[in-house]
């Protein structure tokens, strides 16, 4: 071994060894041998660490070259984002693997923290929530992983991301903000998962390459510097030099003016169309060396109720700017490469104005919502491998199911369902947060004065988000926070009046601090109306309604239900879209599994994704399950399809 003592050094400054023994000339030899000996000692440990040190596992920012290091050797990455809360845990390993032959190196993932602590204090990390597990198996088809784990991810998720539970902690929280009652949970949260990750760390042998700080904070009004530092030295306490840590934002310098954090690695994102020379230049403004990152370059975008079609981008533009990125040598993370679905109560809505997003996310990808390969994939994979080389991974599309077409029946209206929760009466309406209901609906009701009399202006200013308005359970018309929140009523004096509020998903994007249901309070002719009932329906758990007996008729809103079979000739269940049409608004529940909210009426989406998986084989019946809050199809039929439905045409 080198130990890179110099030996002839040690004898120019008076030391001599003769045979055996080394002596320095005087009575204190023997000491001063005994140091020697140390010194020599301690020269072995120092290089002996270095060689260790320099074997060890590393990833870093070489900015002096403008380049990553991969193990001290460059390296850059072509990545793709595909969230593990988008897809069930069945089909991760088969998008990861079509991530790998497309030929891209890295995935990238948001965490989703409303997941995983959906209750304070409860943590969940099983079944689709492994996170650990979706990290093991990238690796297992040789993908580096890129994590983003917030606290806020946008993501066009609920609350970006927050679990809605932490509104009712403190009502007038101040979220992305030094706020103690939000750094309390912060804090709390990021150490129970920053040390669940810590072994996967490529530091530390595992695949994670880079781990995000926050999320576009740029874009946030709100710029506190004391919010980010605090943040960023929270992720180095677990993180240290065993992964990258970074931000991302716009690509402006409007955005780049607060999103930066002091020695922390700089990214930016934009879509296609651009000139990426151009594109760049806000970045090297304020981060003059260091690789170019694109960590999110916009493969479509996403759709919102009441559009006139799904969004998406051009499969050329795409191409064209990818191959400007990789010919100058930067690395990119397409966004999406894999979008998947917003099942259950899961999609969030963007703001001014308000705009709930559908439960489809499919987003143009080049891989589909169900998990086929698109012309854009291809057209994607043939530009990367002009660039690096692409190792032939046997892929393909899965057959769909086309089931036919079954009846539903009347179950019970949704409010002689045992599914509520009663609150206490109160003097003025209350919000769904206050109520601690996170999801679903929100049942208030009142009494319209006896002296009521003529035409009135009923007003529900500040609704969160849609309500449906009942004298005397008739329902007399719709109000909603992207339309109207007045209306004339003309009769019902001393009758009850109900407004049956929404919850279409918390801001994920804009103004965060978004209470649900009637956030101030309603009106009739500018008098304000008191005594409200309460009655709160999460629609968390409604299987059991699928069991009740089956009635004549209900009044809406109601749950109706059928059950069937698949084909016996079927070795494997297949994916399906469920067709809508003709139904108005509601929920679909497939054995127990909600698959979102569907609005056929409003588009552009028609139809529900519903994976294989989450079907039963022959001879096993499934169980379908809806409720519906205004318009029921004329025959109460429902249709199982192959292939997704937009505006009524079929999406090809």
């Amino acid at each position: 071994m080198n130990t890179g003592v110099n030996w002839e050094h040690y004898h120019n400054t008076g030391y001599s060894c003769q045979s055996s023994v080394c002596s320095c000339g005087g009575s204190m030899g023997s000491i001063r041998v005994l140091g020697l000996y140390l010194i020599i000692l301690a020269v072995l440990a120092t290089n002996t660490a270095k060689e260790i040190t320099s074997n060890r596992r590393s990833f870093e920012v070489d900015y002096e070259n403008d380049q990553f290091l991969k193990d001290g050797e460059p390296f850059r990455y072509v990545s793709g984002s595909l969230h593990y809360f988008r897809v069930p845990r069945e089909y991760w390993q088969d998008r990861l693997r079509k991530l790998r032959a497309a030929g891209l190196n890295v995935v990238s993932t948001y965490i989703e923290w409303s997941r995983h602590e959906p209750r304070r204090g409860q943590y969940d990390f099983t079944g689709d929530n492994d996170i650990e597990h979706f990290i093991k198996l990238a690796e297992q088809e040789g993908l580096l992983v890129i994590l983003r784990p917030g606290p806020y991810i946008c993501a066009e998720r609920d609350l970006g991301g927050y679990p809605p539970w932490i509104l009712h902690e403190n009502l007038k929280i101040i979220l992305r903000t030094n706020d103690s009652s939000h750094t309390h949970h912060v804090r709390s949260w990021l150490e129970v998962f920053l040390r669940k990750i810590q072994p996967y760390l490529y530091g530390n042998g595992g695949p994670v390459i880079m781990v995000q700080i926050e999320n576009e904070y740029g874009s946030y009004p709100i710029c506190d510097r004391r919010y980010t530092f605090w943040l960023r030295d929270i992720f180095r306490s677990y993180v240290g030099s065993n992964a990258v840590l970074f931000t991302t934002d716009g690509n402006g310098s409007f955005y780049l003016r607060c999103g930066p954090i002091p020695g922390v690695f700089i990214t930016v994102d934009f879509g296609h169309g651009v000139n990426v020379t151009n594109a760049f230049k806000p970045l090297r403004a304020v981060q003059p060396h260091g690789p170019l990152v694109n960590s999110e370059f916009y493969t479509g975008w996403l759709t919102h109720w009441g559009e006139p079609e799904e969004s998406g981008a051009s499969t050329s533009g795409v191409v064209n700017t990818t191959r400007s990125l990789l010919a100058m040598n930067a690395s990119l993370n397409f966004f999406m490469f894999f979008g998947g679905t917003n099942f259950g109560f899961t999609s969030g809505a963007n703001n001014p104005p308000f705009q709930p997003q559908v439960t489809s996310y499919n987003y143009d990808a080049p891989i589909s919502e169900a998990g086929d390969l698109t012309d854009k994939y291809f057209a994607i994979k043939s530009v990367i491998s002009e660039f690096f080389p692409i190792t032939d991974i046997p892929v393909g599309n899965s057959s769909k199911g086309s089931y036919g077409r079954i009846v539903l029946e009347p179950k019970i209206s949704l409010r002689d369902s045992d599914t509520g929760i009663v609150y206490n009466n109160t003097t003025y309406p209350q919000t769904f947060e206050a109520l601690e209901l996170y999801s679903g609906l929100l049942w208030y009701e009142t009494t319209l004065p006896l002296d009521f009399s003529g035409t009135s202006l009923l007003m529900a200013d500040d609704l969160h988000d849609r309500a449906i308005v009942y004298i005397n359970k008739t329902a007399v018309g719709v109000l909603s926070r992207s339309t109207t929140t007045s209306m004339f009523i003309s009769e019902g004096a001393g009758q009850p009046l109900s407004l049956l509020v929404e919850n279409q998903g918390h801001i994920n994007y804009g103004q965060m601090m978004d209470l649900k249901g009637l956030v101030k309070n309603v009106t009739l002719d500018g008098e304000v109306l008191t005594d409200w009932k309460q009655t709160g329906y999460p629609l968390d758990n409604v299987s059991h309604i699928a069991t009740l007996p089956t009635v004549e008729h209900v009044d809406l809103p109601a749950f109706y239900s059928a059950r069937f079979q698949l084909p016996e000739t079927l070795e494997t269940p297949l994916d399906t879209f469920v067709d809508m049409t003709g139904w108005s608004k509601g929920v679909l529940y497939v054995n127990g599994h909600n698959l979102g909210r569907y609005w056929p009426a409003e588009g552009p989406q028609v139809t529900l994704y519903l994976p294989g998986p989450y079907l039963f084989q022959y001879p096993d019946y499934n169980t379908i399950l809806v409720l519906e809050l205004e318009k029921i199809h004329p025959d109460r039929t429902i249709e199982f399809v192959p292939a997704p439905i937009w505006k009524l045409k079929f999406y090809v």
